[in-house]
């Protein structure tokens, strides 16, 4: 019996990996755009850049975070060159991860609550309630360390919650 020795090649690894992943990225890339040919749009230009770079890593360990950080900015640049508002489309709720007895009101002011964060805010938010990650993942997708992600992120909360209760106020 011959038994071919098959090492996979670096295009191969990373087409397997961006297999794993995809759906995780494209989430990622909808909720800053909200409009699913631009989440696409993003992704594509995100995994380029990510097979551009690839022959560069070193260690596999961090791949997921490193193409979650390069399809966040990837969308930020987006949203940069694009500068208009988008609006959140009604399939969009089986993207995004479902909410507990929130009646459409309340999670129209979330909407607009995140609405109001500036991109590098937002990917915060995204990346522990939408990604589920851990306050240490989240230190290496966006390279700083634990503690200020920790407190970066305590702090925008705050800010959420002042837009949310100043809605409030205006709708009364």
């Amino acid at each position: 019996m011959i038994r071919l020795n098959h090492r996979k090649t670096k295009e191969e690894q990373f087409s397997e990996k961006i297999t794993e992943i995809q759906n995780k990225l494209y989430r990622l890339a909808y909720c800053y755009v909200k409009n699913e040919q631009e989440a696409l749009d993003i992704v594509s230009e995100a995994v380029y850049k990510g097979f551009i770079a690839y022959g560069k890593m070193e260690s596999m360990t961090y791949f997921d975070s490193w193409m979650s950080r390069i399809v966040i900015n990837t969308a930020i640049d987006h949203i940069r060159r694009s500068q208009r508002v988008t609006y959140m489309e009604d399939h969009a709720q089986e993207y995004v991860a479902p909410e507990r007895g929130a009646s459409l009101e309340e999670k129209m002011d979330l909407y607009d609550a995140l609405d109001r964060l500036i991109p590098e805010e937002r990917a915060y938010i995204i990346l522990k309630f939408f990604g589920n990650l851990p306050f240490r993942e989240m230190a290496e997708v966006l390279s700083i360390p634990e503690n200020t992600v920790k407190s970066k992120f305590y702090r925008i909360i705050k800010k959420l919650k002042f837009y949310l209760i100043e809605g409030e106020v205006e709708n009364v």
